[in-house]
């Protein structure tokens, strides 16, 4: 890629050691990459280093001002293509949501014009705090673009929720971001998330345990490559894809409906959600006593969402669908290839350890219609997103007569 200067925003953070990492995957990748730091962030990482692999002094005393002719942060706002906080933690993420400018971060931040990507790092239960997610959601409504923080081990001793996203997946949408390209520029998809609720009594319910991470993921990314995007998404924990239409349902014949107002303008339907296959024949009103004794649940099948709108769709729109198996994944995902009328399926082995529900990462094997079987090697999510974008404009840019991107 041509030289293009990123500003890489540091906070003070025990993830701070992941900056340098993302730094030198921003240079590996060409890119002109110009570091800020906050004093606290220097006490975790030293500025030499991210110095060494930048080629560029690290900026962050903001009343050091080593060229007379410019204002730093000024000039280095103005030169950015691009402004990426990482880590940014809970007290960093206070004061971009409220406009405080008392270190070279924030500062840079209010003269910055460029597109900001902001990848939260903290404890999990900071991060859940209402002020943290109230000052995320004002960031998301201004257009910075919030990267989901990862789950696993963190450096408190606690596990959950609060990772700083991969470097390598920062890069990503980094370089997403900034396609010359936008490669999907005009095209308009529809994507389901998540699960769906089938309601047994007012109390219980039919569900699975897909948690919306690749649905939201292929939304994220999408958006980000230029799509309009239509985020039809089941109960999920997850954050608000920025720049995405977002319906949210609950059961599965919401999610059909959804889908069909959706669908009547748009390109493409990727359906990542796993909806309900079935569902009580009988609601109970109230909540079912165990002095009632044992309920006798019948049940009957869903609508088929995919089979629905394939019998529906009119030309030129194409469909992917998703068959999370534990058994035969090729076999049975040919079959419903065929079964669904499916331009491309993505079908994985849940069974599998970092492939299945509540992850971050996923192996799956693309099957498309015109017989071609593409595995994957084990990859964030947000990477497996990408390749199913990609593989999805090379289905729609192989057909002729009709309108591709």
């Amino acid at each position: 890629m041509e030289q293009k200067s990123i500003l890489v925003g540091v906070g003070g953070g025990i993830a701070a050691y992941k900056s340098a990492a993302l730094c030198s995957f921003l240079v590996k990748r060409g890119f002109d990459v110009q570091v800020l730091m906050t004093e606290h962030a220097t006490r975790f990482i030293q500025p030499l280093t991210l110095q060494a692999l930048t080629k560029h002094p690290v900026i962050f005393d903001t009343f050091a001002e080593p060229n007379p002719s410019e204002i730093a942060h000024i000039a280095v706002a103005d030169r950015a293509l691009l402004y990426v906080i990482a880590p940014a933690t809970a007290n960093l993420i206070a004061k971009l949501a409220h406009g405080l400018a008392d270190d070279m971060v924030t500062t840079t931040a209010l003269a910055a014009t460029c597109k900001t990507v902001v990848a939260p790092a903290m404890n999990v239960h900071m991060y859940d705090h209402p002020a943290v997610q109230h000052n995320l959601g004002i960031l998301r409504e201004r257009g910075v673009i919030v990267m989901d923080p990862g789950e696993g081990p963190l450096a408190c001793g606690y596990t959950g929720k609060g990772r700083m996203p991969e470097p390598e997946d920062i890069t990503s949408v980094i370089e997403a971001l900034l396609s010359e390209s936008r490669d999907l520029l005009g095209l308009r998809i529809v994507i389901t998330a998540g699960p769906t609720v089938e309601d047994i009594d007012p109390v219980r319910y039919l569900s699975n345990r897909s948690s919306g991470k690749m649905g939201y993921a292929l939304a994220r990314q999408a958006v980000a490559r230029g799509a309009s995007v239509t985020l039809v998404s089941g109960p999920t924990h997850l954050d608000p894809v920025s720049g995405a239409k977002m319906v949210y349902v609950r059961s599965t014949e919401q999610m059909l409906s959804g889908v069909q107002e959706a669908m009547e303008d748009a390109d493409v339907l990727i359906a990542a959600a796993a909806p309900a296959d079935y569902r009580p024949a009988r609601v109970f009103g109230q909540k079912w006593k165990k002095l009632d004794g044992l309920p006798q649940i019948e049940l009957e099948e869903t609508p088929d969402i995919l089979a629905t709108i394939n019998r529906s769709r009119v030309h030129g729109q194409t469909l992917v669908g998703f068959a999370a198996e534990t058994r035969d994944v090729v076999s049975f995902g040919k079959r419903k290839l065929e079964e669904k009328g499916l331009d491309l399926i993505v079908v994985n082995d849940v069974s599998q350890p970092g492939a299945g529900f509540d992850v971050d990462t996923n192996q799956v094997v693309l099957l498309s219609k015109s017989g071609d079987v593409d595995p994957l090697p084990m990859m964030a999510k947000s990477s497996v997103a990408d390749r199913i974008l990609t593989q999805v404009k090379q289905i729609r840019g192989q057909r002729n007569g009709e309108r591709t991107v």
